[in-house]
């Protein structure tokens, strides 16, 4: 990996670990269908935009079933389960919960699909557990009613789990067409929702701005970083955006939040990215990251 290819995975965690943010800043005049139908269309609007730009082929509407479930699963159900919690949960305690997707990955693909769990796996489910324990029994700023915050919200990372066993067990389809057709499906699943539910008659700045930065940069320019670090570098080094993603989180969170982080944010944070590291069994190798000539 390059100097310029680890800039822009730094470049994509801190644009994802923006998301949560945007999302407790929006959450607070809109209800959760109504910012994640607004945020996939103006996303979906934006890579059709691209496509168009790029030449790319249109999309094949005749897997609108595959789009459809994609689109439900890896979505706009996790959209919908970060927006109802963030009305508890902090932008930081957010981005780490989002981190324990590859261990729903894991215990999914076992139950559901009989793959192997090996002991490094076992070892790493056990220490998710014990940091999300510390990140949310030692935070004293959480309520009884925060608990369904972060139902929802590991609710969410496990629809991630799920969706990636799906995505894999589908007919192939070029990366850019999956995201693309994937937002088309998830707007479909939000919109009767969103414009069943009334609209707020007066929305302030704040919010249209967190919408136009979660659904422009956080959604469409991630997702053209995300598939360029893929084609570039592989999904295995891409992979490390997942533990990146709550070293921002937290700091945009205590920047322009003002959130509190104590010992127990730290220690949890870092226990359920080991455990992360080892259900995967990744490891980020520095050496490999060379500058360019």
């Amino acid at each position: 990996m390059t100097a310029s290819q680890f800039s822009r995975l730094l470049l994509l965690a801190c644009i994802w670990g923006a998301s949560f943010l945007c999302i407790r800043l929006a959450v607070q005049q809109l209800s959760a269908f109504q910012l994640m139908a607004s945020r996939v269309l103006l996303a979906a609007g934006f890579l059709m935009i691209i496509g168009w730009w790029w030449r790319r082929p249109a999309l094949p509407w005749q897997r609108y079933r595959h789009f459809l479930l994609l689109g439900f699963i890896n979505s706009a159900l996790p959209f919908v389960l970060y927006a109802v919690s963030a009305k508890w949960l902090t932008a930081s305690l957010l981005s780490v919960l989002n981190a324990t997707a590859p261990m729903w990955g894991a215990v999914i693909g076992a139950v559901a699909f009989g793959q192997r769990i090996y002991w490094r796996t076992v070892v790493g489910l056990l220490a998710g557990v014990v940091g999300v324990a510390l990140l949310v029994g030692l935070d004293p700023t959480l309520t009884p009613d925060a608990l369904l915050g972060v139902l929802c919200a590991t609710g969410a990372a496990a629809c991630y789990g799920l969706g990636t066993h799906l995505t894999k067990r589908a007919a192939p389809l070029d990366p850019f067409i999956n995201a693309h057709g994937s937002m088309w499906g998830a707007l479909v699943c939000l919109l009767p929702v969103a414009l069943w539910q009334p609209f707020p008659l007066q929305i302030s700045g704040v919010t249209v701005g967190a919408v136009l930065v979660l659904s422009i940069l956080c959604t469409g320019v991630a997702y053209l970083l995300y598939f360029g670090l893929i084609r570039d570098v592989g999904a295995t080094s891409t992979l490390t955006v997942t533990y990146l993603i709550p070293l921002f989180g937290i700091g945009w969170g205590v920047l322009l939040l003002d959130e509190h982080v104590g010992w127990h944010t730290a220690a949890g944070a870092a226990t359920v990215l080991f455990g992360t590291a080892w259900v995967t069994g990744f490891q980020l190798k520095l050496s490999n990251i060379t500058a360019k000539n």
